[in-house]
């Protein structure tokens, strides 16, 4: 028994440095544009919102994916305990927007997704040991 605790303490999620990189900045950004009141206007209400684009659709799954891992935190907060369930939800959203786009996405497109998809996959097999 002590020893599968010691192993769930071992076991470290490993997810593409490059993600985690551009998480960060976008969340630097955010607070900055926060802090410096842009994206509002005088009386708080939302100005304008970034371009909807396929890359930000990936990259919001992918954040909400790692927040469920464990892997992201919000400044502020205690460190939580993975939801797995939640983060499988968003790994298979990410593989039916795979399937579902098959053959209408740029090559680098597909190659972001298609990695992408991949290192959270392993990322969620190494947390729950399967």
């Amino acid at each position: 028994m002590a020893d599968e605790k010691n192993k769930d303490q071992d076991k470290k999620i490993i997810i593409d440095e490059d993600w985690k990189a551009e998480a960060q900045r976008e969340k630097e950004k955010l607070a900055a544009e926060l802090e410096a009141g842009e994206g509002a206007d005088s009386h708080g209400r939302r100005e304008s919102l970034p371009e909807g684009n396929f890359a930000a659709l990936v990259s919001m799954l992918v954040t909400q994916t790692m927040f469920a891992l464990g892997a992201l935190k919000m400044e502020g907060q205690e460190p939580q305990e993975p939801d797995l369930e939640l983060a499988r939800y968003h790994i298979d959203m990410l593989g039916t927007l795979e399937q579902k786009t098959r053959g209408n996405l740029s090559p680098q497109e597909s190659k972001v997704l298609t990695q992408t998809l991949n290192d959270l996959r392993m990322a969620f097999v190494q947390l729950t040991g399967q």
